[in-house]
């Protein structure tokens, strides 16, 4: 039975295995390959000679048979993550598929394991996963799909593939491997590691006597620091398996690494570190740094986006460098990037957003916006595609709107603009647009969630009250709140991001400004004076508190719909759904007062 032998010291170990691999070797070409001395051999031979595992210098059946329980099993490759630190390229394809050097990073890595003997490969994929499946007939490895890859760490990817867990390699699917690490026969469960003379942010470990790890901490100076892969034998993974089980699921470790349950269980489990020498082991955290390994990756990398990049600005894929993630928005991705010219953005399109967006509506809002002085970061739309690429605001911070004069700036602007007398053809409507997002999600099933039959047709009410204000139409930005400014260091206001722009009632951007800004019924009727630059009327406060409630039913439904194509809106859908539940009936009994149009503002505002 596998697992059955005898325990071997490492030593006895690596003089065996050596001797498996080559039957005729002598003790110095011993010494030199297991890395020992030649006095090390010597008494371990004679060691193994004792116990019969080694006869005249040769390995015995005996010690064939006391080398399979550290035969390695299988290999697993996590390949499931969204590798955001390299936007954009990971926008366009999964970090491990990315070509280097001339290879393809994971295709490397499974014709290393191969030729180390490792035939049995497991993939575990989530982000883009179809873009790996061709490998299953490539390479005859196993697809496990991780459903759970965006609100998990990848600890999640070892639960999927818990009971695969052996003697099994556990790898990332990005690394360069110079040299191939991957044995058939390994002693013990191991870390990769490499040491840094200086100072390292990466997952640094402290090994005991016997090289067995007895701490790990984030960042270290003179350290082994993790890299690569990992090796986990019959005992660690039993041991492993165990914690994932109990932990795995548990909200607060949703967010962990694998290593990091490690971290935390290290007096339960054994691992030892296992060092390579510098330049081995290749983990690339950032494009710089993948530039650095190979100078011409962007000449050779097939991305639309650099060669959008390029065509724009007029620049050669070389001078672009700094390149890095931006905070990503609900629809949308961005990275930051730099040229010789300057720093720019660019804008990736989310998945689904041309089911959402009229683009060619877009790049006529941001001419506009451009020439009214609103946002002169525009620099480039596809108006087909949707990607778009923008000057950057160095050191820019948001608009914060408990910031009393922020606020009254932001509502000055939005005034600015509707009163501009700028059209485009593009118009938004939030009744109309919820009707939209309603229409996909009923062609996807019944709308079954309790009470929303009821909420939908009192804001069937609303709207026919609203239309009656006959309130102008006008050029509006459709998302107006906060994370949408950026003031500079001058003190100039930028409103960014014009992609929901349209002709519109000139409330809607005052609706999205409160709901989206979370402003409580104080804050929001202090905004309201600050639009108007005066006590609004009666008339014109009910108008704009149903666009309040209007806001949050439209962006509830756009919410419902994102989250029925799988994508994760979080917090925001209970927000919305808030605002629009909360501001319903209140607004609706102010127009259906059959003697609204003769009480004061004052009384208005006391009844809201």
């Amino acid at each position: 039975m596998k697992g059955a032998g005898t325990n071997l010291t490492k030593k006895q170990f690596s003089v065996l295995d050596v001797l498996r691999a080559s039957p005729e070797a002598r003790q110095r070409s011993i010494a030199k390959w297991a890395a020992l001395s030649l006095g090390s051999v010597s008494a371990a031979i004679g060691e193994l000679e004792g116990m019969g595992l080694v006869a005249a210098g040769r390995l015995t059946p005996a010690g064939l048979e006391a080398l399979l329980p550290y035969k390695v099993d299988n290999a697993v490759i996590l390949a499931a993550g969204l590798s955001s630190r390299f936007a954009p390229i990971s926008y366009e394809k999964p970090k491990g598929l990315l070509k280097v050097r001339g290879e393809i990073l994971i295709e490397r890595q499974i014709e290393q394991l191969q030729t180390a003997g490792i035939t049995s490969i497991t993939l575990v994929v989530g982000y883009m996963k179809e873009y790996f499946f061709y490998l299953e007939d490539k390479y005859g490895v196993s697809i496990v799909v991780n459903e759970k890859y965006a609100s998990h760490n990848n600890n999640a990817s070892l639960w999927c593939v818990r009971n695969r867990l052996l003697n099994t390699y556990v790898c990332s699917s990005d690394d360069y491997f110079t040299q191939n690490p991957f044995e058939p026969y390994v002693w013990k469960a191991y870390y990769a590691a490499q040491w840094s003379e200086g100072q390292t942010d990466e997952w640094c470990m402290e090994a005991g006597a016997r090289g067995q790890i007895v701490s790990v901490s984030m960042g270290g100076r003179g350290s082994w620091y993790m890299t690569g892969h990992a090796y986990f034998d019959r005992a660690f993974s039993k041991r492993f398996t165990k914690i994932l089980d109990a932990e795995c699921n548990l909200p607060e470790t949703f967010d962990k690494l694998w290593e990091a349950l490690l971290a935390e269980h290290l007096t339960e489990l054994d691992m030892v570190v296992r060092p390579y020498p510098e330049g081995t082991i290749n983990e690339f955290d950032s494009l710089d740094e993948l530039c650095v390994f190979d100078p011409h990756f962007l000449q050779n990398v097939d991305s639309d986006i650099f060669d959008n990049i390029e065509g724009v600005l007029g620049c050669s894929k070389d001078e672009i460098h700094d390149v890095y993630p931006l905070k990503q928005g609900l629809t949308n991705l961005s990275c930051h990037f730099a040229t010789g010219e300057g720093e720019y953005v660019y804008r990736h399109p989310g998945v689904g957003t041309e089911l959402l967006i009229d683009r060619r509506g877009e790049v006529a809002a941001l001419k506009t916006a451009k020439n009214l002085g609103l946002d002169d970061t525009f620099i480039y739309e596809d108006p087909t595609r949707g990607w778009k690429i923008s000057r950057f605001v160095p050191h820019a911070r948001g608009l914060d709107s408990k910031d009393s004069s922020q606020v009254a700036h932001a509502m000055r602007m939005a005034r600015s603009l509707h009163e501009s007398g700028a059209k485009v053809e593009n118009h938004f409507d939030f009744y109309e647009e919820a009707k939209r997002y309603e229409g996909l999600l009923l062609e996807r099933g019944p709308i079954d969630i309790p009470g929303y039959a009821e909420m939908a047709a009192k804001v069937d009410r609303l709207e026919r009250c609203v239309k009656a204000d006959n309130a102008p139409t006008c050029l509006n930005h459709n998302d107006f709140f906060e994370l949408n400014f950026l003031i500079d260091e001058d003190d100039t206001y930028y409103l960014i991001d014009w992609e929901y722009a349209g002709m519109s009632d000139y409330a809607n951007d005052f609706g999205t400004f409160c709901v989206c800004c979370q402003l409580d019924e104080d804050e929001v009727l202090a905004a309201l004076a600050d639009y108007f630059g005066r006590a609004p009327t009666a008339a014109e406060t009910r108008h704009n508190l149903a666009h309040v409630q209007l806001a949050g039913w439209c962006w509830y439904l756009w919410s419902l719909l994102k989250e029925a194509e799988g994508d994760f809106v979080g917090e925001w859908l209970y927000i919305y759904f808030r605002y629009a539940e909360r501001y319903l009936d209140k607004v609706l009994a102010l127009y259906e007062e059959a003697c609204l149009e003769s009480i004061p503002r004052e009384d208005v505002v006391a009844r809201f």
